[in-house]
C-alpha cells in the first residue's frame, strides 16, 4: 500500500468518525483456554500468523492481526499462564477454564481525527471462567496473586518508562 492508497482507505473513515464519533469506538477481544496440567494458556487466535497490520477501523483490510488484538492476546496468555502457575503452586483445585480480555479503542485518536480522543485503549477488562471446586476465599487469593505476578497485566496497569529509538541506516 502506498501513501495515496492509505489516504484513500483512511479518508472515508476519518470523515465518518468526524460525522459520527461513536462509529470510531471499537471493542477488541481475546480469549484463551487454560491448560492447568501444562501451566499454559492456549490463545484462540483470530489470525493464523503473527504478522500485524492495520485494523479495518484504521484502513486495513483485516488480513493481518491488529497490534491491539495482539496486546490483548499477550495479556490473556500471561494472565492465564500466571493463574495456572499460581493455582499449581498453592494446590488450588483447577481443572481448566478460559481467560478473556477486551479493550475499548477510539480510532479517532490513532487516526488524528480528534485531539481529545485517546490514542490507545481507554479501558481493558480481564475475566476468568474457571472449572474449579475452590472456595470463594481460595478464588480471591488466586485473583490477588495472579494480579500481583502477571507481567503484562502489571505493565498495563503501572505504566513503565518507555521510549522509541531509531537506528541509523545500516545498523
Amino acid at each position: 500500500m502506498n501513501a495515496e492508497q492509505l489516504r484513500a482507505a483512511q479518508g472515508p473513515l476519518k470523515q465518518r468518525y468526524r460525522d459520527d464519533p461513536s462509529a470510531a469506538l471499537v471493542t477488541l477481544h481475546a480469549r484463551g483456554q487454560l491448560v492447568p496440567e501444562e501451566l499454559a494458556c492456549k490463545i484462540a487466535r483470530a489470525h493464523p500468523s503473527a504478522a500485524a497490520g492495520l485494523h479495518p477501523a484504521a484502513g486495513g483490510d483485516g488480513s493481518y492481526a491488529c497490534s491491539g488484538d495482539m496486546l490483548l492476546e499477550a495479556l490473556v496468555a500471561c494472565a492465564g499462564t500466571t493463574l495456572c502457575a499460581v493455582a499449581h503452586a498453592t494446590k488450588l483445585p483447577l481443572r481448566g477454564g478460559t481467560a478473556r480480555a477486551e479493550g475499548d479503542l477510539d480510532f479517532r485518536g490513532t487516526l488524528g481525527v480528534a485531539k481529545d480522543a485517546p490514542v490507545g485503549f481507554s479501558a481493558i477488562r480481564l475475566a476468568f471462567e474457571l472449572d474449579s471446586d475452590a472456595t470463594d476465599a481460595q478464588l480471591a487469593k488466586l485473583r490477588e496473586l495472579t494480579d500481583r505476578y502477571c507481567v503484562v497485566f502489571h505493565s498495563l496497569r503501572v505504566t513503565p518508562t518507555t521510549s522509541i529509538m531509531t537506528a541509523p541506516r545500516g545498523v
